[in-house]
Order: C-alpha cells, then structure tokens, then sequence
C-alpha cells in the first residue's frame, strides 16, 4: 500500500477511536441526567397527585353539602304536604261528623237487635 492512501485511513481510524474513547464519559453524563430526570418526574408526578386528590375531597365536600341542602328542601317540602294533608282530612273528619250528627238528629232513635 502507498503511504498516502494509508495516511488518510489512519487519521479516520484515529477520530473514530477519539470519539469512541470520549463514549464512556458521554454515557456518564447522559446516565446522570436520566437519574436526575427520574427523581425530578417522581417528585412532580407526587405534586400532581396530591392536588388531584385535594381537589376530589374538595368536590365531594361541596357535592355533599349540595345534597344535604337538597335533601332538608325536600324533607321540608314533604312536612309541609304531610301536615296540609292533615288538616284537610281533620276538616273533612269533622264535615262528616257533623253531617251524621244532624242525620241522627232527624231519623228516630235505630233499635239495636237484642243480643243473645
């Protein structure tokens, strides 16, 4: 071989071996920053879920508290039917004892069958 054909081919052979010899302090490097990476998304991913979870309780509480309301709206509601419903079937129990009373009042006394 000539001597200018190998000259160029050694000089290649000696970047590669160059960058090859500066692969393992790359991969360090590289290795570090994953490791920081991790422990940096770890934390933010715990941040996330803290939140998240604060602001379900949150919302529960509130969606709580909503029913709650709702449920004394309608309990009241059903109280107050419940005692107008009352009122009116005492007015209606007292309309029809009077309205036997003055039945009674016109028809002679019934005669009860003897008993044995």
């Amino acid at each position: 071989m000539e001597p200018q054909i190998l000259e160029p081919r050694v000089e290649r052979l000696e970047e590669r071996v160059t960058k090859l010899e500066e692969l393992p302090a790359r991969m360090d490097a590289l290795s570090t920053q994953i490791s920081l990476l991790r422990v940096e998304m770890h934390s933010e991913f715990s941040s996330v879920r803290d939140e998240l979870r604060a602001e379900i309780r949150e919302r529960i509480e509130h969606l709580r508290a909503e029913v709650r309301a709702g449920e004394e709206r309608v309990m009241s509601t059903i109280r107050a039917g419940d005692a107008e419903i009352m009122n009116h079937a005492r007015m209606l129990y007292e309309d029809l004892r009077a309205g036997w009373a003055k039945m009674e009042e016109g028809r002679p006394p019934r005669k009860r069958p003897p008993q044995k």
